[in-house]
């Protein structure tokens, strides 16, 4: 990937807060266009990597370049073209929704039209009410107004529908599945993992501030956490047995019993393999000396 290509990019970043380091060597590049996800339990890395990508922290070592500049000397130029989505907003409660995203794109050189951005997050029928009237899930659509207007190249996405109910939830990912097809870049930090599942390209666990995996949401994990489990009912007892081939071991099961009692074919979802992937570590390093 060439810089051109490159939105963001970080090699070895550390970062140490006395005698603890929150990050031991972090490594991974995003492409422009890209949605990428970080993933990760709390206190693994991840609010202190997105910090530091977004010029509000500095590393205390390795490298990092965002939008080809280094974020802990960006200047107003280079924040211009950062949106940033935080998990909770300071929108002002007093102002109505179009009021609100005026005053912020006005303080870009470039911004999108106030009335598109209101229409793109669904709130043309919000658009003269003030924010403090909203609910919970239209004042996350203003946070993610507030964050497009200025068009930015990449967009930070911090936990972006903690509290939605599952109808808004998938509004929501249709509106960024809709700023991708636009070309924004996309860093998501989630703990929802079927939400990274469905709008990540790409994903990074970290833990204990390292990085675990990374790859294709489909290839996260060792191969054998990624095969399948057909599980069935056999004299009042439930069995199961993993494999590669599911449908040979089905046939045989139909073959044995005719039509096997609770038949399922089980296939890992992102958060088995990131539960065991996390897992993992942590007993790895529960076997580290001290």
């Amino acid at each position: 990937m060439t810089s051109a290509d490159t939105a963001v990019s970080v090699e070895g970043l550390t970062k140490s807060y006395g005698a603890f380091r929150a990050l031991k060597g972090v490594t991974f590049d995003i492409a422009r266009g890209e949605t990428f996800a970080l993933l990760g339990p709390n206190g693994a890395g991840k609010s202190t990597t997105i910090e530091i990508l977004e010029g509000y922290r500095d590393r205390t070592g390795g490298e990092a370049r965002v939008l080809g500049v280094d974020p802990q000397h960006g200047g107003l130029e280079w924040k211009a073209k950062l949106g940033i989505v935080l998990q909770s907003s300071g929108e002002s409660g007093n102002v109505t929704v179009r009021e609100q995203l005026t005053q912020f794109a006005n303080l870009y050189p470039d911004p999108r039209s106030v009335d598109e951005v209101i229409a793109a997050v669904g709130l043309e029928q919000k658009a003269g009410t003030r924010i403090k009237n909203l609910s919970g899930g239209q004042r996350r659509r203003v946070d993610v107004a507030l964050g497009v207007v200025g068009r930015p190249e990449l967009l930070f996405l911090d936990e972006p529908t903690t509290g939605f109910d599952p109808e808004a939830r998938r509004a929501f990912w249709e509106l960024i599945r809709g700023l991708k097809r636009d070309g924004t870049t996309i860093l998501l930090t989630t703990h929802y993992l079927d939400e990274a599942a469905q709008l990540s390209d790409r994903a990074a666990v970290v833990a204990g501030g390292e990085l675990v995996d990374i790859g294709p949401v489909h290839t996260l994990g060792p191969d054998e956490a990624r095969v399948p489990i057909v599980r069935w009912s056999e004299n009042g007892v439930v069995r199961e047995h993993r494999t590669p081939d599911p449908g040979r071991v089905v046939a045989d099961l139909f073959a044995r019993l005719g039509e096997p009692r609770a038949l399922e074919i089980v296939r890992p979802s992102l958060e088995d393999i990131y539960l065991e992937l996390v897992s993992s570590y942590e007993s790895e390093q529960e076997q580290v000396p001290a």
